[in-house]
């Protein structure tokens, strides 16, 4: 990345209510609220000096344990100046996001996706359903505070052609819960 194209991204977050940039290890990262997102990516995808034309992923983390539990990231990709940004948004568990179908069609998928893996909500999406887990699934999986062994097992069985759920018998030597600890 040309050393004027990082002088302009750090121009911009002056000008744009962001809270944070960051230059790492040929990687630019800017940090905002998830009420300006929109306007950022606005002004990023319709600015003759940036071109992000592309959004090439979004991707979620749980940090469990801290104020904000949910950390978004965008990254954008600039197929003029051939340039990449990520930006980030840290989210509580509680708080919603808007939804960038409008301005960015192929955020639809991931939305989806993170919607139904960790349970963050994107207002203003038009078909927000779950995309990777069965439609009667209780809880999102990616959640680090989700139960990784249960009672019940669901599976699809071949004989009725649908999924089912069963009780799950273990003997009581491979049960070890520890209450204590949120994993």
């Amino acid at each position: 990345m040309s050393s004027s194209n990082v002088k302009s991204l750090t121009s911009v977050s002056s000008v744009v209510p962001s809270i944070m940039f960051q230059h790492i290890r040929k990687q630019n990262i800017l940090i905002c609220t998830a009420n300006h997102l929109v306007f950022i990516l606005k002004l990023l995808k319709s600015h003759i000096t940036f071109q992000y034309s592309l959004l090439s992923s979004i991707s979620g983390v749980d940090l469990i344990g801290y104020t904000y539990r949910f950390c978004l990231s965008y990254d954008l990709l600039s197929l003029v100046f051939n340039n990449r940004l990520r930006i980030k948004v840290f989210l509580n568990e509680f708080s919603s996001i808007c939804s960038l179908c409008s301005l960015f069609i192929n955020a639809n998928w991931w939305e989806r996706e993170i919607w139904d893996l960790y349970g963050i909500y994107f207002e203003n999406h038009l078909d927000l359903r779950r995309i990777l887990t069965d439609y009667g699934f209780e809880g999102h999986p990616l959640k680090k505070d989700f139960p990784l062994s249960g009672y019940v097992e669901v599976r699809y069985n071949e004989d009725k052609k649908r999924v089912i759920t069963e009780s799950l018998e273990l003997t009581q030597e491979f049960r070890y819960f520890l209450f204590r600890s949120p994993w």
